[in-house]
């Protein structure tokens, strides 16, 4: 990316602006690190930058592997995706008895929503909107990751996504900077501690940068974007993690402007290190090095010097830095300063973690015996799925449901334990997970009876199944004809009082590699819908997703629509509890759902045009489509819950703020139905004239409160010039004098309004 004189100018300041002296950590580290890269030969050095997977290695004979022959000569830094004391602590004990500098390996794993315990997937916790929650699911995976030895966890993924056919949304946070930001740094928190004790854990924020913004939704896909978008829009999430502390970064697949994020030096040093100050460790994703060959850039050597000449400090798998730096030092291609820089920031990592002062720190079996999969930490699980669950439809209060009678629960993931947990669940055992089937008959108790019917299989063809095989998932395809299927589930709803489909994606359909075209529901899984919904019984869809998805007819049709995302080890047990009330469902959507695949990319903080629809759908010269309107079936907030709460008496301190005052907003939030909930109360801005295009509304604010039956409670939120700051067109961050609107409500859509005038 070309940068104007004006902007490397600002890129200076600021960097210079963040430098400050060091503590006095930093300085007792900065003299370790020295001393030891002094001792290191060119081979080692090197060597640390290169971060292999552990393969095949097994208990007992890591001595003998391939990987093993390279620790001891000095070319490895650090191992991922190797599971269990007893493995790690004899490659340790490898690399701190037999390599020359006795330098500890660093380990690490996708440990991305819990390790063994399982909580749902990003995209459905982020729907609680409960940072508290966050952190502590953050805190069980450290804490069990870390008891079974790994110290190194890539996640959490901050990657802002618009566009629901990218499978990866669901490891994310949804379309929100401000929602993505504030669960960044309960993540990274809940992660790391202070890493001084042996159950925190390092941090890697990815994927830097744009990742979630490929173009039409297709995985690793190029990405081009304004950088005026970029700094407003994408990249605040990844600062707010790294602000919070986290000790590494991912460079992401894509290419951004058309320099991969590998190779991209705009992102990883004029950005990251000079713009936000950023001191730790820099590594790509898995090959990420070697695919810049296929982007067009060059051979295994030319990519390999691009990226260390761009800031990245580790090697993920591709051993591009392991086979070729030298000979580029030779030919003066790189430096050796760029080198020892890399190499500094990996022994800096392991000095964090406390690597060098005990390299066995995370080798206690056991913590491993006691502290994994425990009934604590499924209990943690179980509540805190409940609390993501949204309820998107409940029309004549279908749900709750009552304990008695007969319930005919219909569809292909009802009886399923390998789906419960979601894509990128690799440490969990899934024959431990919950499912509804066993959910259900566990809470109903003896005087309900629960009969279940498969009703369909999840898609016409085996296309979803093969897929989640690949993952070891299994989808139990019925080989009967669909008739016969079909006329099974109907035999049984004809015996039950209300029927419960669990229908929706499997685990796989989502993501890495698993983007899709069609966002509906499976044409069979909609057919079966429609039968159901002749039997005349009343029909409760229970949606797995880990995606918006258009269901505009299914929204219409059916009358009662709980979206439980895939909630982890206890879906199950949690699903449970909010089908029959035991929890009220208070989660609130992260994305807006579309009617279609048509209207993407549909986000609620888009910019005005200049011929915006003003009123109903259709204007001829407005910007709208011919054939649907622009709104989406649920905006982004948007939650129901067996209680109903009230909006009313907006008011503010002032509607003439000046300089630094702080506004206080108001608002009366009342429960004026008959069960205890929590409400999500939020608030958004609106800029009414910028020096640049400005969104419609951007969330400034968020409460989540629980209110009694009858009850009533002011929430006031304090606003800042802080929060009226944005980039303009020369990427300077700042907030500009002039009227603006003040929204709160329970989602982006439905808000009391205000506007007020804030001077310089």
């Amino acid at each position: 990316m070309k940068l104007t004189k004006t902007l490397v100018a600002i890129l200076l300041l600021a960097g210079a602006a963040r430098a400050q002296s060091p503590s006095a950590a930093e300085t007792k580290m900065n003299a370790f690190v020295s001393s030891l890269i002094s001792k290191m030969t060119l081979e080692e050095k090197i060597g640390q930058l290169n971060l292999p997977g552990a393969g095949d290695i097994t208990t007992g004979q890591a001595g003998n592997s391939d990987i093993a022959k390279k620790i001891q000569e000095g070319e490895v830094g650090g191992l991922f995706n190797i599971k269990s004391v007893a493995k790690i602590k004899e490659v340790q004990r490898i690399a701190v008895e037999k390599s020359r500098l006795k330098i500890p390996l660093i380990f690490g794993m996708d440990v991305i929503h819990g390790y063994e315990t399982e909580f749902p997937i990003p995209l459905g916790l982020s729907c609680s909107w409960d940072m508290s929650e966050i952190e502590k699911s953050a805190r069980v995976a450290a804490t069990e990751a870390s008891a079974d030895g790994i110290c190194w966890t890539f996640s959490p993924m901050v990657d802002i996504a618009r566009d629901p056919r990218w499978g990866r949304i669901a490891e994310g946070n949804g379309e929100d900077p401000y929602l993505g930001s504030e669960i960044a740094k309960a993540m990274v928190k809940g992660y790391q501690g202070d890493l001084s004790g042996n159950s925190d854990i390092m941090a890697c924020v990815k994927h830097y940068a744009l990742y979630g913004a490929a173009e039409g939704g297709r995985d690793y896909n190029t990405t081009d974007m304004s950088p005026v978008r970029m700094f407003n829009e994408y990249l605040p999430p990844y600062k707010a993690a790294l602000d919070a502390g986290a000790g590494s970064i991912m460079a992401s697949f894509n290419d951004v402007n058309g320099i991969p994020a590998t190779a991209n030096k705009y992102l990883m040093t004029d950005i990251l290190r000079h713009r936000w100050g950023f001191k730790g460790l820099v590594v790509t994703d898995y090959t990420g090095i070697n695919e810049m060959i296929a982007h067009g850039l060059g051979d295994l050597q030319t990519v390999s010097a691009l990226a260390l000449k761009a800031g990245i400090d580790m090697d993920m798998v591709g051993e591009g830095f392991l086979t070729t730096l030298k000979k580029s030092l030779q030919e003066g291609k790189i430096t050796q300063s760029e080198i020892d820089f890399a190499c500094r920031k990996v022994l800096e990592a392991k000095y964090k973690l406390g690597l060098f002062d005990n390299p066995y720190k995370y080798c206690d079996e056991k913590r491993a015996a006691t502290e994994i999969f425990t009934a604590a930490n499924r209990s943690t699980a179980r509540s805190i799925a409940a609390d993501c669950f949204v309820l998107l439809r409940n029309q004549g209060n279908v749900l709750p449901l009552r304990k008695g009678g007969t319930i005919a629960l219909i569809g292909p993931l009802a009886d399923n334990k390998e789906n419960m947990t979601g894509t990128w669940s690799v440490a969990a055992d899934f024959s431990k997970s919950i499912s509804v089937l066993q959910g259900l008959k566990e809470a109903a108790g003896d005087g309900t009876k629960i009969l279940y019917s498969m009703g369909s299989n999840l898609d016409a063809d085996s296309l979803f199944e093969v897929r989640a095989g690949m993952f070891g998932k299994t989808l139990h395809r019925d080989s009967r004809p669909a008739a016969d299927i079909l006329q099974d589930a109907l035999n049984t709803a004809s015996q039950a009082d209300v029927i419960v489909a669990a229908l929706g994606e499997s685990a796989e359909m989502t993501g890495e590699a698993s983007s899709r075209s069609n966002i509906e529901l499976p044409q069979i899984q909609q057919d079966l819908l429609k039968a159901l919904l002749k039997t005349g019984k009343p029909v409760v869809l229970v949606l797995f997703t880990g995606r918006p998805l258009a269901i505009k007819w299914e929204n219409d049709a059916i009358p009662a629509i709980l979206n439980v995302w895939f909630g982890g080890t206890e879906s199950g047990h949690a699903i449970a509890d909010v089908l029959f009330g035991d929890i009220n469902p208070s989660g609130k959507l992260t994305t807006t759902w579309p009617q279609n695949v048509g209207q993407i990319p549909l986000y609620y903080n888009h910019m005005n045009t200049g011929r915006p629809l003003e009123g109903p759908w259709f204007q001829k010269f407005r910007s709208n489509y011919l054939d649907v309107s622009n709104d989406p079936v649920y905006p982004f907030g948007y939650g129901l819950s067996y209680t109903h709460f009230t909006y009313s008496d907006l008011a503010f301190s002032t509607t003439t703020p000046k300089g630094a005052q702080t506004l206080k907003a108001t608002v009366t939030v009342t429960n004026d139905g008959a069960k205890p909930g929590k409400e999500v109360v939020q608030l958004y801005i609106r800029d009414l004239v910028g020096s640049i295009t400005r969104p419609v509304k951007e969330l400034k604010g968020f409460q989540k409160i629980m209110l009694q039956p009858g009850e009533s409670r002011k929430v006031t939120f304090d606003i800042t010039p802080e929060d009226l700051k944005f980039y303009n067109n020369e990427l300077k961050y700042d907030w500009e004098a002039g009227d603006f609107v003040i929204m709160i409500g329970g989602n982006s859509r439905d808000i009391l309004s205000g506007k007020v005038s804030w001077s310089k």
